[in-house]
């Protein structure tokens, strides 16, 4: 008996958002908003382009075409780890890329990708949207005439391909891997030689032994780039358990645009995300059951205790010295490790249960 009201209030939903729409456009049917995007992947580069792509289109649409935005891959503006500097100075509105790689610009940046041993990508957006990460990452980004958006989510990120196994804590000493971020950090302090490297020179920097090992994303996008045929040893994460990508704006000109356009791209960059984490996780799991079959000979393997514990202690005394030294990095520190415990005991009796529970049947 609760069909018809079902259908109205479905009905009154269809007609709210078309007529919110309509409103948008008829504010901006005199004037086009062109607007010029850089992002730090190659051209057409899976899922990571797709997002940027889908945001676009989806604010194209919903302003009836007074959103307009151009979209220069890498293979134009030939600085993949540039797009903080373009976005700032305004060579460019927009940008697409990863927090982290401005570590060595703005250190506080780095917490706004993934931090090791840290939030999911669930819990990550929760603390973005309703445990205040938002106005924390406004806090880091605003002083540099910038404004961040979430872009995008990997999800649980694998830990890397490896040439040799590792056994001990020892087989990280003087080891030369690709990996960004935090856990950079984390490895140089326990030996390791840690670089960060454009996705399309990892292949070529594994082959030629410039570096040892590699972490990139996981089976959605590492299948595709080969590094199986290198380095046949593939380790199961720790470093970043929900990688988020960002839609990086200039400030200027992001306060000089109505407010109705500003929430047609709010929205647009948003559903690109969301959009991103599920095609993410799909093509992950359709490329994990391709590898179990065709690629047999690659071992997965999960680092031994007394490894993952000497990075935990790592993380822990960098977490300690970064906190004790920047007021804000400490305010960030601390907002991420309260809502961790808080979502963390969620997770654990919701999700956790039920995976324990399902193992346990047949």
């Amino acid at each position: 008996m609760f069909k018809p009201l079902i259908k109205v209030a479905t009905i009154a939903s269809i007609v709210l958002m078309v007529s919110s729409t309509t409103a948008f456009a008829a504010d901006c049917k005199d004037k086009v908003y062109k607007l010029k995007l850089a992002h730090s992947w190659p051209t057409n580069f899976p899922i990571f382009a797709d997002a940027i792509h889908n945001m676009a289109a989806t604010a194209n649409k919903m302003s009836s075409g007074c959103i307009q935005i151009k979209i220069d891959s890498k293979n134009k503006h030939k600085a993949p780890l540039g797009i903080f500097d373009m976005v700032k100075a305004g060579q460019y509105d927009m940008g697409h890329s990863g927090s982290y790689y401005w570590k060595g610009k703005v250190p506080n940046t780095l917490f706004f990708t993934s931090m090791p041993f840290g939030m999911t990508a669930v819990e990550q957006y929760a603390w973005f949207y309703h445990g205040g990460g938002m106005e924390l990452m406004d806090k880091v980004y605003a002083p540099h005439n910038l404004v961040s958006f979430p872009g995008g989510n990997t999800g649980n990120q694998m830990g890397g391909w490896f040439q040799k196994e590792i056994k001990s804590i020892k087989d990280l000493k003087g080891l030369k891997m690709r990996i960004p971020g935090f856990a950079g950090e984390i490895m140089a302090k326990v030996g390791a030689k840690p670089t960060n490297i454009p996705p399309g020179e990892l292949y070529t920097a594994l082959e030629k032994g410039t570096i040892d090992a590699l972490e990139w994303v996981g089976p959605s996008l590492d299948l595709r780039m080969g590094f199986h045929k290198i380095a046949p040893y593939y380790y199961t994460g720790w470093h970043e358990p929900g990688s988020e990508l960002q839609f990086l704006f200039n400030r200027k000109k992001w306060q000089s645009l109505p407010e109705n356009i500003q929430e047609i791209l709010r929205v647009s960059m948003r559903n690109a995300a969301y959009n991103m984490y599920v095609l993410s996780y799909h093509e992950s799991a359709v490329n994990w059951a391709s590898m179990k079959k065709d690629y047999p000979k690659i071992e997965v393997k999960s680092f031994p205790t007394e490894v993952l514990q000497a990075l935990k202690d790592a993380n822990d005394e960098l977490i300690a010295e970064r906190a004790k030294a920047d007021p804000l990095a400490k305010e960030i520190i601390e907002s991420q490790a309260a809502y961790l415990k808080k979502s963390r005991a969620w997770t654990k009796i919701s999700d956790q249960s039920y995976y324990e529970t399902m193992e346990k049947l047949k």
